[in-house]
């Protein structure tokens, strides 16, 4: 079967290895057995996990293994995970269908009673990818989206992994990463406000970008893979930093001060990384977060051993809380 190239719009700038070499690398390791207790495996290949509760059931938002089609899976437990039908929500029969090699990274969410995807295209030209915004029409998670189309931000450059947070008093931002200018030289993450869920309604701005070394392994430098973590009125963007195809790829945290979201100053980056490899899992990053039954998951992929390149896991692990408010991820599991 086919494998893709993943993230083959960084090629001219990887350094030292090549994508070529990193799918070498990624080929070979999904040969071997994986390393690390194979316990909270929740899906064996896989990548990118976006995974929400709704109604005492669970979605898993996902692409198929040639990145052509975003599939939903329904369930009732993170164990049926691995084995539940997932179902072709686009390419649908609602709206236009851009031309695409790719689809990366969706997610689905509810805003306002309605379902959302977003998701970047990927189509062979070097700095063009984008962000896209797919609307529900039937109600259901597993049902028919309308394409919206891209998400206009002022300044247009290179954008992947999008994601909404929503304050608590109902506001909308747009999170994501992307490059300063027109070349991969750094991934930043940026935040911009939302008119509605489909419209940017400010300019970006800027509010991390690589500047420990813990963030800068690998090359071009990675901020990535944003994601809001909201509890009690405090406000957490969990993200992905080094390169996703090192054994040092982790999470990093900014912290919400309060005042304007949009103002770099009201974040706070957390020095060090807050959930990093062990021993035996490599490259924990890309995280969602569910609670079931009161408990709080943390859904994240992690190379299936070291130096696997891009041949991940999806796993899960329960978190808690300290008691200033922080989450508590602990080791990867």
């Amino acid at each position: 079967m086919h494998t893709p190239d993943d993230h083959i719009y960084q090629e001219a700038q990887l350094s030292p290895m090549t994508v070529a070499e990193i799918n070498e690398l990624t080929a070979k390791a999904r040969a071997r057995p994986p390393s690390g207790d194979q316990t909270h495996v929740l899906v064996s290949d896989g990548e990118d996990p976006w995974v929400i509760a709704h109604e005492g059931q669970l979605y898993y938002c996902t692409v198929d293994r040639l990145k052509q089609k975003i599939l939903v899976a329904r369930f009732s437990s993170l164990s049926e995970m691995a084995n539940a039908e997932l179902v072709q929500v686009w390419p649908g029969k609602q709206g236009t269908t851009p031309e695409f090699v790719e689809i990366w990274s969706p997610e689905l969410q509810l805003i306002d009673g309605k379902w959302y995807i977003y998701f970047a295209l990927y189509n062979a030209k070097n700095g063009a990818e984008r962000l896209f915004t797919l609307e529900g029409v039937s109600g259901h998670p597993q049902g028919e989206y309308e394409f919206l189309g891209q998400l206009q931000i002022p300044t247009d450059r290179w954008a992947i992994d999008g994601s909404v947070l929503r304050t608590e008093e109902g506001e909308l931002y747009f999170i994501w990463s992307g490059w300063e200018g027109f070349t991969n030289t750094s991934q930043n993450i940026y935040i911009a406000r939302m008119r509605n869920p489909w419209t940017i309604a400010s300019d970006r701005v800027c509010i991390s970008r690589p500047e420990y070394e813990w963030e800068k392994q690998g090359y071009p430098h990675v901020n990535e893979g944003p994601q809001a973590l909201v509890r009690q009125g405090r406000i957490f963007i969990i993200y992905s930093a080094s390169g996703s195809w090192t054994d040092d790829y982790c999470l990093g945290q900014l912290t919400y001060l309060g005042g304007d979201p949009l103002d770099p100053a009201s974040w706070r980056k957390e020095p060090a990384p807050v959930f990093a490899k062990t021993d035996t899992i490599f490259g924990p990053g890309h995280a969602s977060f569910v609670q079931l039954g009161g408990q709080d998951y943390i859904i994240y992929h992690a190379a299936r051993s070291s130096q696997a390149g891009w041949a991940r896991q999806i796993r899960a692990k329960p978190f808690t809380w300290h008691p200033d408010g922080f989450p508590d991820f602990s080791e990867p599991v």
